[in-house]
C-alpha cells in the first residue's frame, strides 16, 4: 500500500496512490509504504529517483548500520515501533529515508517510510495532524512528531501496565492466594513484564534515533528544542519502567511466597499425620510380635484393648498439636 501525505493550510492530508499517474499529481512531504509491492517500489524509484534498499526491513542488521547519512545527504534511520496488543505485544521495524535534496520536490524535502504492517503511532500522528493546523511544517517535522508520538504511546502503555498491576496487587495482597489464583497472577505478571521490557527497548531505540537527528545538524532551532524535549520525556519513561520492574519483582516474590506457604501447609499435614501415627504403629508392632502364647488366646479383650490403646495414642498427639496451634 502506497500512501502520500501533503500539506494544505497547515493540515496533513492523506491520499492512497494506485498508479504512477496519480503519484505525479501531488507534492507530498511524506510517502508511506506499507507492505510495498515491487510495482510500488518501481513507481517511487521512477518518480522520485529513490531506490529502496533490499535490506531496509532486515531484523538482523547491525546496530551500528541502522543510522547513517549517504553522500547525497539522504538520512537513513531504522527504528522499532511498539504495538502493544494484549495477546501479542511486539515491535515493528520501520525504515525511514529522509530526502532533503529531491529534485522533484524542490520546495521541500520528503520523508519515505517503509514497514510491513500498520503502526499505531502512525495512525496517532495522522489523526493529530488532521485536527491540529500548523502541527507539521516539513518532512523533518514529520519524523520528529512520529518519535514524539512514539514516546507518548509508550507512556500510555505504561499507564495500562500500572492499571493491570493494581488488579494483580489486590489479588496478591488479599491474603487468600490459592494455587489457581497464583497461577493466574504469575501469568499476568509475566505478560506485563514482557510488555514493560519491550517498552524500555522501544524508548531506548527512539532515544538513539532522535540523538542521531540532533547530531546530523539538520534541525532548526525550534526542532532542536523539540528533540531535546522528546529526550527528556524518554528519560522520565526510563524511571517509570525501572519502578515497574521493581513492582513486578515484588509481586512475583509475594506470589511465590504464597505458593510456598500453600505447599508448606500440605507438608505440615503429612508431618503431623506421620508423628501422630508413630505411637499406634509402635503399639501394633509390639502387639504383633510372635509371643509364645498369643495374648488373644488367654485374654478375650486383647484385640479391643490393643485397638483402643492405638486410637488413644493417636488422639493424644493430635490434641497436643491442636492446643499448640500447629493444626491451623
Amino acid at each position: 500500500m502506497l500512501n502520500i501525505f501533503t500539506l494544505a493550510n497547515g493540515r496533513l492530508f492523506q491520499e492512497e496512490i494506485e498508479s504512477l499517474e496519480e503519484l505525479s499529481r501531488f507534492q507530498p512531504i511524506w510517502v508511506d509504504l506499507e507492505e510495498p509491492t515491487p510495482e510500488e517500489k518501481r513507481w517511487v524509484k521512477q518518480y522520485y529517483g529513490l531506490s529502496i534498499p533490499e535490506d531496509a526491513m532486515d531484523e538482523d542488521i547491525e546496530e551500528s548500520a541502522r543510522f547513517y547519512e549517504e553522500d547525497n545527504g539522504d538520512l537513513h534511520i531504522r527504528s522499532d515501533f511498539l504495538i502493544a496488543n494484549e495477546d501479542e505485544p511486539r515491535t515493528v521495524r520501520v525504515a525511514f529515508i529522509l530526502n532533503l535534496t529531491n529534485e522533484t520536490l524542490k520546495s521541500h524535502g520528503v520523508l519515505f517510510s517503509i514497514h510491513d504492517e500498520d503502526v499505531p503511532v502512525f495512525r496517532l500522528l495522522r489523526l493529530r495532524a488532521r485536527r491540529a493546523p500548523g502541527l507539521i511544517e516539513d518532512a523533518k517535522e514529520v519524523l520528529l512528531k512520529l518519535f514524539d508520538a512514539d514516546a507518548e504511546y509508550s507512556a500510555d502503555t505504561l499507564e495500562g501496565i500500572y492499571d493491570e498491576l493494581e488488579k494483580v496487587s489486590k489479588d496478591v495482597l488479599s491474603g487468600e492466594v490459592t494455587d489457581t489464583v497464583a497461577g493466574e497472577v504469575l501469568a499476568a505478571i509475566a505478560r506485563q513484564e514482557d510488555l514493560n521490557g519491550r517498552i524500555r527497548r522501544n524508548v531506548m531505540d527512539t532515544r538513539r534515533a532522535v540523538s542521531f537527528m540532533m547530531r546530523s545538524r539538520m534541525l532548526n532551532a525550534d526542532q532542536f528544542d523539540d528533540a531535546r524535549q522528546i529526550l527528556r520525556d524518554i528519560e522520565s519513561l526510563d524511571n517509570h519502567t525501572a519502578f515497574l520492574f521493581d513492582k513486578i519483582n515484588f509481586l512475583m516474590d509475594a506470589t511465590v511466597g504464597f505458593i510456598n506457604i500453600n505447599q508448606n501447609k500440605i507438608i505440615k499435614i503429612f508431618s503431623v499425620a506421620s508423628v501422630a501415627l508413630l505411637p499406634p504403629t509402635l503399639i501394633a508392632s509390639i502387639y504383633g510380635m510372635n509371643f509364645k502364647l498369643m495374648p488373644e488366646l488367654d485374654w478375650a479383650m486383647g484385640y479391643p484393648y490393643a485397638l483402643a490403646l492405638m486410637v488413644a495414642s493417636a488422639l493424644v498427639p493430635m490434641w497436643y498439636f491442636r492446643k499448640r496451634g500447629w493444626l491451623r
